[in-house]
């Protein structure tokens, strides 16, 4: 994939364009099946990723982005552990061998169905803002928008993390095996090395001007000044430390002390961009359960995670307007199918800017949002047979009235997804992010650390009005991440999720519909080409059979760009046995017994 540096005056337009324009760099590089066969297993599973064949298994099955990951969450399932100490062990090692996209300086959304009481429940890990910071934190001294890497990189875009909370708490409702054995692995690798991959190469590579100007990351991804090279073997004696407390200590080992104190002093002395972050921001961070927002579509029911995600919302109206055609009838290669999904998300993401944000600081119409009456009457601007000459909000039924103002926030592909199943019966889906690729390019402890405060709108008003997802002292950035779990009759038949940036909803809702739909096999419905429109502007995936749909779409009316389009899509398919399968486009595999 070619690397550019993006146009920091791009990035001064309207919401779309903003978007648009940052998307147009993709950080995260499209590599798949060239991983180092580190097992039997891993060779088996990567042989079937490379002939299109879902993994099969009979009781358990993990799906995550670096077979080292996913190895290490498949030795703890087949020890007897439960899919929320499997997720322990995979994200610890994620965070050592995929460093740029997810880890303990970052946040996470966890979707958990509960075999045992048949709920379904969601645990909000997201980043919070300090409590120093302003809501003209992203502005300059004339009260306009800073430009987006000159936001990103330092210690001001840094929220404080919420992962490591994350990890403990769902491993104190659901785990099973002993806590600190599932850092085990994660600790060898960091103490013994591990072969650094292709694509953590490539990402080193394309960013090294950036990481050059933090000493800590510099040093670890840029030893003698140079990109850490593919192969390589590379040592995190800081991050393997970190883990030990974390194992003896739980949780409170980051959130007070010398890690806490290292995180603080890495954001606040950041040269020519420091942070506001503090010790006290770190000590009363908080986990918080929330009820999934649950979509009807067909026989099925998506569910995930609500605000401050704006994931399952916005999945969830693209699937409920869709309901009402017959996407089965057209099938995958018909232009008139893609012309209903991409106004269908054009029409949910003009929802989403207008109103999804953190719920704890901004009403959200949640339930209006998802209302059957209120998605019959969006599906019905869809009835002709060209592209929507707009896409506006919506009015969906509010408990109560406020007016807000469209969001002009940025999200960048990035992030990771983990879909896991267990003996027992319980499934998790979990989208766990640092944002931009490498975050905020700050290390402390043997980690990076997070620049998730740039997810809010650098504006806080428009036109007078304020925007829901401004930026306020505690609250949690709007988020596009959409760990799902497609229920049918109450139970799980499919954990579906992927990294992406605000594409994620595009990438998540197409392979449902591919798989419910079009009759794909879970591995093929995340092969299948992407063709995602957000904005008006419709992006087919490059080189694949989605650029032969590109005339078509245009004489619809829509703009057309082929692009690069690198989800990691990771799903288990859930009926009479399990089907794992892993994103082509990526290092990720499927493992199952």
């Amino acid at each position: 994939m070619k690397y550019l540096i993006l146009a920091a005056a791009a990035l001064a337009a309207g919401p779309a364009a903003a978007q648009e324009a940052a998307d147009a760099v993709a950080p995260e590089a499209a590599t798949a099946g060239t991983f180092e066969a580190i097992s039997p297993d891993v060779a088996a599973a990567l042989e079937a990723k490379a002939d299109g064949k879902a993994v099969e298994g009979e009781t358990w099955m993990v799906a995550a982005a670096n077979p080292h990951a996913v190895e290490a969450g498949a030795a703890v399932l087949r020890a007897g552990g439960s899919a929320a100490d499997a997720m322990v062990a995979v994200q610890t090692v994620l965070g050592l061998v995929e460093p740029q996209s997810s880890g303990l300086g970052g946040g996470a959304f966890l979707v958990w169905y509960d075999a045992a009481t048949g709920a379904l429940t969601t645990l909000d890990g997201r980043e919070t803002a300090p409590l120093a910071a302003t809501p003209t934190l992203f502005q300059d001294e004339d009260g306009e928008p800073l430009k987006f890497f000159d936001a990103v990189v330092g210690g001001r875009s840094v929220g404080t993390p919420g992962t490591p909370a994350l990890l403990e708490e769902a491993h104190r409702r659901w785990g099973r095996a002993n806590w600190p054995s599932l850092f085990e692995p994660a600790i060898r690798l960091a103490e013994e090395g591990f072969a650094v991959s292709p694509r953590l190469a490539a990402l080193v590579a394309g960013d090294a001007e950036r990481l050059a100007r933090s000493p800590a990351a510099a040093a670890y991804f840029l030893p003698d000044g140079e990109p850490v090279a593919e192969g390589a073997t590379l040592l995190n004696p800081g991050y393997a430390a970190t883990l030990h407390a974390l194992a003896v200590g739980g949780a409170g080992a980051f959130y007070s002390g010398p890690i806490a104190a290292e995180i603080v002093r890495a954001v606040t002395t950041a040269e020519g961009n420091p942070g506001v972050l503090s010790a006290a921001d770190l000590a009363l961070y908080q986990v918080k359960e929330r009820p999934a927002v649950c979509t009807a579509y067909r026989d099925f029911e998506a569910c995930g995670m609500g605000p401050p995600s704006s994931g399952a919302l916005t999945v969830g109206q693209i699937l409920g307007m869709l309901g009402n055609y017959d996407l089965a009838e057209l099938g995958a290669d018909s232009a008139e199918a893609w012309r209903l999904i991409g106004d269908a998300s054009r029409l949910a993401f003009a929802d989403r800017g207008r109103y999804m944000a953190d719920s704890d600081y901004v009403p959200v119409p949640t339930h209006g949002l998802v209302a059957a009456d209120y998605l019959a009457g969006r599906a019905e601007l869809l009835q002709g047979d060209d592209a929507l000459p707009e896409a506006a909000p919506g009015a969906p039924e509010f408990d109560h009235a406020l007016m807000l103002a469209d969001d002009e926030s940025i999200e960048l592909p990035s992030t990771s997804h983990i879909s896991i199943v267990d003996q027992y019966g319980n499934v998790l889906s979990m989208t766990t992010t640092i944002e931009n690729a490498f975050g905020s390019r700050l290390m402390a402890a043997g980690f990076l650390l997070n620049n998730e405060l740039t997810d809010f709108s650098f504006r806080t008003h428009k036109d007078g009005v304020p925007i829901a997802n401004r930026l306020e002292p505690g609250k949690r950035p709007r988020s596009s991440m959409a760990p799902t779990i497609v229920l049918k009759d109450g139970k799980p038949v499919l954990a579906i999720g992927s990294p992406g940036g605000s594409r994620i909803i595009g990438y998540v809702a197409k392979s449902i519909i591919a798989w419910a739909d079009w009759g794909m096999d879970i591995q093929a419905a995340l092969a299948l080409p992407h063709l995602v429109n957000r904005f008006g502007t419709y992006d087919v995936e490059a080189g694949t059979g989605a650029e032969d749909l590109s005339e078509a779409l245009t004489g619809m009316g829509y703009e057309v760009e082929a692009r690069d389009l690198t989800s990691g899509l990771h799903a288990v398919e859930i009926g009479d046995g399990l089907k794992g399968a892993a994103d082509p486009r990526r290092e990720g595999i499927a493992l199952g017994g």
